[in-house]
């Protein structure tokens, strides 16, 4: 049995499979990302779950045979790594696990778990890539000066943009009526009060507007079209940098996946895809959810992946699964 913990900005989700790729329990917990908390909340949330799954299925931590817990931060902090590698062995009670950044399940979902490149845009962005034996992040290095084409870099230019409608830099659109309206603005000013002092600039709650963004575009504003184009050349950028560090020989072509939030917009899209139409890639919708990507690493850990037959039966399940995780905004 494979049990696969997708941990995220907003929600953990957990799935169990057993070796023929059977759904036998989930759960859904509060989020694991624990910078700016006590790191004590990721062995808190990974028990809680942990003991729901294994509630619902009728066994015991002892008969998972092994599992990966993709983790929001980890890596990210050197000296936090032996710390959270340490936690999954006082909840399960043994040490068939793995730990790693949620950036893997999002690619091992997508991909189904082979070789290639997937670009992850939720609240943040980054690629993770493997090929050979060789695993590969670019991108990722927080919202205050990259994460590129993510749904924070996505408000916080839709928020300019807002700005320089209501100074006459720019020609208003209907990003102005929206966000005004979403805000409960009573003056547009208003919007430092919300952002800035009941906020705080809070990571979340800031790259949540980016829906906001995404449909004045659909209502035809132009410079929020614009900033979703970007969106998706940036994180094609991010795709073709992968590439080019993962030693691929001139003409392979590369599976390329994505997930997050931000690709719910057709227009991050399309740009992603023709940004990418001349380059060497098989773009691929994603397969799975990240939460049963990371069951399939842990059953690729413990030497026993699943068959791609076993894989493309995981389908059924994708949306019966709750709802949260690493890819969730």
């Amino acid at each position: 049995m494979f049990l696969g913990v997708d941990g995220g900005g907003t929600k953990t989700v957990f799935a169990l499979l057993d070796g023929d790729g059977r759904l036998l329990a989930t759960a859904l917990a509060p989020s694991c990302y624990y910078f700016g908390q006590s790191i004590d909340l990721v062995e808190e949330v990974i028990r809680s779950g942990v003991a729901s799954v294994c509630d619902e299925a009728v066994l015991t931590t002892d008969r998972i045979t092994y599992a990966f817990l993709a983790l929001p931060g980890y890596g990210e902090v050197s000296s936090d790594i032996e710390t959270l590698d340490a936690i999954p062995a006082r909840v399960l009670g043994h040490r068939r696990y793995g730990c790693d950044n949620d950036m893997v399940a999002g690619w091992a979902g997508s991909l189904g778990a082979v070789d290639g490149v997937n670009v992850i845009a939720g609240t943040g962005s980054m690629t993770y890539g493997e090929h050979g034996g060789r695993k590969l992040r670019v991108g990722g290095w927080g919202e205050l000066f990259d994460d590129e084409g993510s749904a924070y870099w996505i408000a916080i230019r839709g928020l300019s943009a807002f700005a320089k409608m209501s100074d006459g830099r720019l020609a208003g659109g209907p990003l102005r009526e929206r966000l005004a309206s979403h805000l409960r603005l009573a003056a547009d000013l208003d919007l430092v009060d919300v952002v800035v002092n009941r906020w705080r600039g809070d990571r979340a709650k800031v790259a949540s507007l980016a829906r906001v963004v995404t449909a004045a575009a659909a209502d035809g504003d132009e410079v929020c079209v614009e900033i979703l184009h970007e969106a998706g050349r940036v994180l094609a950028d991010l795709v073709t940098a992968t590439i080019a560090r993962l030693d691929y020989a001139p003409g392979d072509v590369v599976p390329v996946s994505w997930s997050g939030g931000v690709f719910a917009s057709g227009e991050v899209r399309a740009a992603f895809h023709e940004h990418l139409a001349d380059s060497p890639v098989d773009l691929r919708e994603p397969l799975l959810p990240p939460v049963l990507g990371a069951a399939l690493y842990a059953a690729r850990l413990a030497g026993r992946p699943l068959s791609a037959t076993v894989v493309d039966g995981l389908h059924a399940y994708a949306s019966t699964l709750p709802q949260g995780g690493g890819s969730d905004e």
